[in-house]
């Protein structure tokens, strides 16, 4: 089953391997890159946030992510209902670790990048993170062009979050750290074009995707991850497999009212059609839902050695979980996405 660890712990020894495994509520795992047994060009450091606007029906993406040779920015605009993603995206080679990403998802901190694309600045200040954006000629599912973000989003002391530090077998100094906090309530202003829109309360919900790690060369993962509001409660998932040795601890969880509830393994059954509906279930009878497919965000990238093969879909869930405490919930048109992914770098 399962280890679950309660108490801070440095995330590694003097040879580079994990000194505990496991899952956690909260960040207890204590990153120092300076522990790594790597070269720099090995460490791979992110943020990535996903708001999702039920009522309005579009989400948006960014990311900020440094894997020592190079950083990555990018931002993400998906239209439910036009049924269609656009990105704008820039990378800055050799950045080195030096993007300013934190070692701690919970202490204050700014990160930022400016160009002529792009604009993104994440700022972390006591229990809010505050995101502004801009992508002034980015094309919009619309036909408007432009995009600016103004958003907050609050993660409250109560806010339980999925935190996992796993390895590999076959190579134990390569280890994978990732904090996910699911459902995080958004306010701020979304600018489509020339359409400004400000977010009512329980309109739009955050997640925040804080991964740290040393991994190996060739990996395989599946993730999927919705938050929102069923029948006035807050609710969230993540899944995930496929990526590390998980039989010591996985980051499978559900978020009611922003409390965690564990889940054990999952499996995904996708169809060869990928925008056809996708089944998820788990080993113990908690899970079973359906996630129907609306705008993919796909892209494949090949240079040398490096290839990555994202298929990543933003959607609906639908089904039902069973929880302790006698708890069912039936999920119904909650928004979400869910992703194969596959890498060699």
């Amino acid at each position: 089953m399962d280890h679950q660890v309660l108490q801070e712990t440095p995330l590694l020894t003097k040879k580079g391997t994990l000194t505990e495994i496991g899952w956690a509520k909260e960040p207890l795992f204590l990153y120092d890159r300076n522990a790594i047994k790597a070269p720099f060009y090995r460490i791979k450091e992110w943020d990535y946030y996903a708001v999702l606007n039920q009522k309005k029906h579009y989400a948006i993406a960014v990311t900020v992510s440094d894997l020592g040779y190079a950083s990555l920015f990018c931002i993400t605009f998906v239209d439910y209902n036009l049924k269609k993603s656009v990105q704008c995206d820039s990378i800055k080679l050799l950045s080195c670790h030096k993007t300013g990403l934190a070692p701690s998802s919970d202490i204050d901190n700014e990160v930022s990048f400016m160009n002529e694309k792009m604009t993104i600045a994440f700022v972390k200040k006591a229990n809010k993170r505050h995101l502004l954006f801009t992508a002034p000629s980015l094309v919009l599912p619309s036909g408007k062009i432009g995009l600016k973000c103004e958003l907050t989003l609050l993660q409250a002391q109560k806010h339980e979050s999925i935190n996992i530090a796993t390895s590999w077998a076959e190579k134990p100094t390569a280890f994978y750290l990732n904090q996910k906090v699911v459902g995080m309530p958004v306010s701020g202003i979304v600018r489509l074009g020339d359409e400004k829109h400000e977010l009512d309360k329980g309109e739009a919900f955050g997640i925040l995707d804080w991964g740290r790690g040393r991994w190996t060369y060739k990996n395989r993962w599946y993730w999927a991850s919705a938050a929102g509001m069923i029948n006035g409660t807050p609710l969230g998932f993540n899944l995930g497999y496929g990526f590390t040795d998980r039989s010591q601890a996985t980051e499978n969880a559900i978020f009611v009212n922003y409390k965690l509830y564990k889940i054990h393994n999952i499996t995904f059954d996708i169809p060869k059609n990928y925008l056809k509906p996708w089944h998820m279930l788990d080993d113990e009878g908690k899970v079973d839902l359906n996630f129907l497919p609306i705008a993919p965000r796909t892209s494949l990238m090949k240079m040398g050695p490096i290839l990555s093969d994202q298929k990543q879909y933003f959607g609906i869930y639908n089904g039902v979980l069973h929880l302790e405490d006698n708890l069912e919930i039936k999920v119904k048109n909650l928004f979400g996405f869910a992703e194969d992914v596959y890498n060699k770098y």
